[in-house]
């Protein structure tokens, strides 16, 4: 047991070096879903926001909103008066996240192009950077880019309970999520978003709304982070 918490407070040690530029928040959500996902902890551990904070060498705040939002992506589970644990089984939840977003992001497709309502050139502004990042290994650089390009098309729906929706579906941690996946080419990804752009610009809003539910498809039948109950799938397109 000591040995265990001194490999995870060496972890936790390593892991405070990026946390320099980007708020704490989001560095500890990000470490804690690396290690979710890794198998550092095993479905059904008690994550205990004290010790977290003693090991990063923070308050318990922080670490407490980190978990909060990793909650509402179904991967920890808190029990009132008992604390907070890694989900046993977290691949239904992650799957159909997926397939919620997959259904908003269509119909917001569908919106924008049947009216013309997006600016192309901020799509291809996030494509681009996207695809920047991912060529320089920028993990978070790619997961700002992709939340930026489909922000820009579910706000330009005009759809307030559409936008709310998909806000709730906590984007950004279930992009980190995905781009976690072990062996995911970032390159095809930030790619993966220009035939997107082509069918917008088309002005065939039954395409690109397709166009939009394929993109998500494809993320719905990623490899489930290790530690969960369901068999791998594609790592890269088929």
């Amino acid at each position: 047991m000591n040995d265990l918490r001194k490999s995870r407070t060496a972890e936790a040690a390593a892991e405070k070096v990026d946390f320099v530029n980007t708020p704490l928040r989001q560095r500890l959500k990000e470490a804690l879903l690396r290690r979710i996902i890794g198998g550092h902890y095993d479905p059904g551990e008690r994550l205990v926001e004290l010790r977290i904070a003693e090991e990063f060498g923070t308050s318990q705040g922080p670490v407490r909103e980190a978990l909060r939002e990793l909650e509402a992506t179904g991967l920890v589970t808190n029990i009132p008066r008992r604390g907070t644990y890694v989900a046993e089984v977290m691949s239904e939840g992650l799957r159909e996240i997926y397939t919620v977003r997959g259904a908003l992001e269509e119909q917001a497709t569908r919106i924008v192009t049947a009216r013309q309502a997006c600016d192309i050139d901020a799509l291809q502004r996030a494509t681009d950077l996207m695809r920047e990042a991912a060529l320089a290994g920028d993990i978070h650089g790619v997961i700002e880019h992709s939340v930026t390009f489909h922000r820009t098309i579910m706000e330009a729906a005009g759809n307030r309970l559409l936008l709310n929706i998909w806000q709730s579906l906590q984007i950004e941690t279930r992009t980190t999520i995905t781009m976690l996946t072990e062996g995911l080419d970032l390159v095809w990804i930030a790619d993966s978003h220009q035939p997107i752009i082509d069918a917008i610009r088309s002005g065939d809003a039954e395409l690109a709304a397709r166009v939009a539910r394929e993109h998500q498809d494809y993320f719905e039948h990623l490899p489930i982070p290790a530690g969960s109950d369901a068999s791998a799938g594609p790592a890269r397109p088929r």
